[in-house]
């Protein structure tokens, strides 16, 4: 829970210091403004608050690792909310208005991440788990956005390490397989995370040593 809070608070910090240029330069999420990415974030953030104050009853039926569903098909942009996204981003403006609402219900959700009880069971997608596992759930959803936000922002801070590591971990679990991490090819946390879930293209000499590893999919 702890991770949960440092990798939201580098997100939105992140965010806060973007000038109003960046907010039209390209995203990591395919067909995405950095402006779009924003919004889906605040949409995320009132997803957590919704699903913190929504309790179940047990037992749970999924955790950390269980929460993500995989695909091997890619977004194509013509998801109803993802088109209602991007109109909403559109909406907005002022890139100032999309900061103070980041900020206004990101810090929200960061305060109420800190106030759940890890034990508490609670209800989202019409499925139940603990609060600890939904929300470490959300690590690993942090910290892909947070690429996603500098893929073409070079100059901007990314994920903390430790972010990186666990998603990692979380990613390389779902998969059921690790990535190489010795000679003759070895993947960073963050090439893990950007090669594993279709943000970034192999080389050709990484592909060879991917071998048979399921990659690219999709986490949703």
């Amino acid at each position: 829970m702890d991770l949960f809070g440092r990798s939201w608070t580098a997100l939105r910090t992140a965010v806060a210091d973007l000038p109003d240029d960046a907010f039209t330069r390209p995203s990591g999420c395919a067909g995405w403004l950095v402006r779009d990415l924003v919004c889906h974030l605040i949409i995320d953030a009132q997803d957590v608050l919704i699903t913190l104050v929504t309790p179940a009853n047990g037992p749970p039926t999924r955790d950390a690792i269980t929460y993500w569903e995989v695909s091997s098909t890619p977004p194509t942009g013509e998801d109803p909310l993802d088109a209602l996204t991007v109109r909403l981003a559109a909406a907005y403006g002022d890139p100032r208005l999309l900061r103070f609402h980041l900020d206004d219900v990101g810090s929200a959700a960061g305060r109420a991440a800190e106030l759940a009880d890890p034990h508490a069971l609670v209800t989202t997608r019409d499925e139940v788990l603990s609060t600890g596992d939904y929300l470490a759930a959300y690590v690993l959803e942090w910290t892909l956005h947070h690429l996603d936000l500098v893929a073409h922002l070079p100059s901007v801070p990314g994920p903390p390490e430790e972010a990186l590591a666990r998603s990692r971990q979380m990613l390389e679990t779902i998969a059921g397989t690790p990535f190489p991490t010795s000679f003759p090819t070895s993947f960073t946390d963050e090439e893990t995370l950007l090669i594993g879930t279709g943000r970034r293209t192999p080389t050709a000499t990484q592909r060879a040593t991917l071998r048979d590893l399921p990659v690219p999919f999709v986490l949703g």
